[in-house]
């Protein structure tokens, strides 16, 4: 029986938060990856590519592992009780359950990451102490059966360490060899620590508006625990 991986889509979505692990998910032996949303209606990420589900909340099949990326979408979603009850019951079910960048904060708003260690988009991560969790820094984070990736280009990183938990090392490093994930950026500045002060606050500013009703969303979740 194949392998059965459900990822979570919605309105804009931050798409290389699915697509990163994704590419890595498609590449795995005898593994089926399915797309997940309300409806069968295309999805219209961030930036404005248009994904197509698989499988509606109602047809979803019973998975081994769920994984909830994040992007700015993903604000109302912590509110949602339609969303919130579907993760919760695949949760109960499946092998693994997994997030990728501020995706972490909806399995938060479920009531799954209390006492948890988990990973987040840096500019997100204290948020999870409202839901109880234990925000880390970590690139991918494994707390049992959750595992994390950080924010947006950790899906890759977190894509093969699932591939490793699931396959071993050896399928993981095969994968990435095929996909060629050998990163060099042309800048160190993927980390506020290394990016500087001042680019830390233009990114900071840029968000402003998002990470405030970001910060409302989740202490209304919070309150609803």
């Amino acid at each position: 029986m194949s392998f059965r991986i459900g990822m979570l889509i919605f309105p804009d979505i931050m798409q290389l938060d699915m697509t990163g692990p994704h590419e890595v998910f498609t590449k795995l032996p005898d593994t089926e990856v399915m797309l997940i949303w309300k409806t069968l209606d295309p999805v219209t990420a961030a930036g404005g590519m248009r994904i197509l589900p698989d499988v509606t909340y109602d047809t979803c099949p019973d998975l081994d592992l769920i994984c909830i990326p994040g992007g700015g979408g993903m604000n109302p979603l912590m509110n949602d009780p339609e969303t919130l009850d579907f993760v919760r019951d695949q949760a109960a079910k499946v092998r693994y359950v997994t997030s990728v960048c501020t995706g972490s904060l909806v399995l938060g708003a479920a009531g799954l990451l209390r006492g948890k260690r988990s990973a987040c988009h840096w500019m997100s991560r204290d948020m999870l102490s409202e839901f109880g969790a234990v925000p880390d820094p970590a690139r991918v984070v494994i707390d049992g059966n959750y595992i994390s990736g950080g924010g947006v280009t950790a899906g890759i990183d977190f894509g093969l360490t699932v591939a490793a938990e699931v396959f071993g090392e050896d399928v993981a490093k095969s994968v990435q060899l095929g996909i060629e994930y050998n990163p060099k950026p042309p800048f160190d500045a993927g980390t506020p620590e290394t990016a500087g002060p001042s680019v830390e606050q233009a990114a900071r500013d840029a968000a402003k508006d998002r990470q405030a009703a970001r910060l409302d969303a989740v202490k209304q979740a919070a309150a609803n625990l």
